[in-house]
């Protein structure tokens, strides 16, 4: 019988993909200067947050010297710190920082996931390794009972959660679709709705692509869909 457990068991201890697996592991050996005293993860990550959540945010993958060394998901970069503040404005976490699985911060109706488990080089993963985490996704969004919004952060992520919605609900016609930010798709046979915004990563907060009104416009888009 699936469970939480078993699923973040599988996680944690897959080997799908020998270049993510070299990569992240050579990533927790060398280390950068200031977290050279720190210990890496450098293991595939499982999901994080309210299991009985009805917001579903799915990112890319785990940062190199983020999730891959702090062991969660969105946690100890400047990607994290925007998603936690921008969930503590909106009452979906208990705190505005997300530092260390250690730091505290519990998230109230919301799981946090990605299309790929393990930091891929210059964050970018190939083809076959989304293909091979998505079976992870699938399983995850089977055990999320409650589920109603789905956030796709980046169009990778959103693509890979259209594939894996495409598995788990063949009649479901997402065909034509394509990203844009702060756009609200309701597709027919689809039991969730989904939500599309730019990653909130350095490329795009330092550049000005993603502006912080725009950022948090989305978390409340997602609070009044959760109400309907």
């Amino acid at each position: 019988m699936e469970s939480w457990e078993k699923l973040r068991e599988e996680i944690i201890s897959c080997r799908r993909c020998p270049r993510l697996i070299s990569y992240i592991e050579e990533v927790g050996r060398r280390k950068v200067r200031r977290f050279k005293d720190q210990y890496y993860w450098s293991k595939p990550l499982p999901g994080f947050g309210d299991t009985n959540a009805r917001l579903l945010i799915v990112g890319l993958a785990p940062a190199a010297h983020g999730g891959n060394r702090t062991g969660r998901m969105f946690t100890g970069d400047s990607s994290a710190q925007w998603l936690a503040k921008a969930l503590y404005e909106t009452g979906f976490a208990n705190k505005p920082y997300s530092v260390s699985k250690d730091d505290g911060l519990t998230l109230d109706g919301v799981y946090i996931t990605a299309v790929v488990r393990c930091a891929p080089p210059q964050n970018r993963p190939v083809a076959e390794e989304i293909k091979n985490c998505r079976p992870y996704l699938i399983r995850e969004l089977s055990l999320l009972k409650n589920l109603k919004v789905i956030l796709c952060l980046g169009h990778i992520a959103f693509n890979g959660t259209l594939k894996a919605l495409q598995e788990l609900f063949p009649s479901a016609s997402s065909k034509g679709l394509k990203f844009k930010h702060g756009k609200v798709y309701k597709i027919e046979g689809l039991p969730y709705t989904l939500l599309a915004s730019y990653h909130p990563s350095k490329q795009n907060t330092q550049t000005g692509r993603l502006k912080w009104e725009e950022w948090i416009s989305v978390f409340k888009k997602a609070k009044e869909l959760l109400k309907v």
